[in-house]
């Protein structure tokens, strides 16, 4: 069983975003933003699970 699982869904405004949520409930990262169609949703988060899949970590200093 994975440790995460991306969900799709509406939110209060009638737009569909993405989130990753872990097995204990924690939201790891979302979309950010809205779409309009879900399948636009779900081209984003397939996104960043293929583009990102062993993306570097840098530490910024602000």
């Amino acid at each position: 069983m994975p440790d995460a699982t991306f969900e799709i869904y509406e939110d209060d405004i009638g737009q569909y975003r993405w989130r990753l949520v872990h097995t204990n409930g924690n939201i790891i990262a979302d979309s950010g933003e809205g779409y309009a169609s879900k399948q636009k949703a779900r081209q984003g988060l397939n996104s960043v699970k293929e583009n990102a899949p062993d993306a570097d970590i840098e530490e910024v200093d602000e």
